[in-house]
């Protein structure tokens, strides 16, 4: 999937799109925000930098501080591939961050949706 469309769309493009569908399901922009900084290993200051500084998703995750180790947890379907089984990396980066919100969106709790240990 190398040179795919979505490699060199912006971040802040899309994180609108994230941002409705949690919201239209009584999730809120707070949470979306905890899963980039999750998934990403950014503050919200450096978050709100990328998304101003219009990042690619490419760039976005090439660059990020430090992606969470977890994410390898992340399994299920998303547009009807599981994201374990994609092959190109920064596909599966964009796959992970689609699950986890739609995880949110389907009223999972942050617990769950992050893969922290149930206390």
């Amino acid at each position: 999937m190398a040179g795919h469309r979505i490699f060199s769309t912006s971040v802040a493009s899309v994180y609108p799109l994230y941002i409705a569908k949690a919201e239209k399901k009584g999730r809120s922009k707070a949470e979306v925000d905890e899963i980039f900084r999750w998934l990403t290993g950014h503050d919200q200051a450096s978050l709100e930098a990328e998304l101003a500084s219009k990042t690619t998703f490419e760039d976005f995750f090439a660059n990020a501080p430090e992606l969470n180790p977890n994410r390898a947890l992340i399994t299920g379907v998303v547009c009807g591939i599981r994201v374990e089984t994609i092959e190109d990396p920064l596909m599966r980066e964009l796959r992970y961050l689609d699950k986890l919100v739609d995880e949110l969106a389907k009223g999972k709790k942050m617990e769950k949706i992050l893969r922290r240990p149930a206390p």
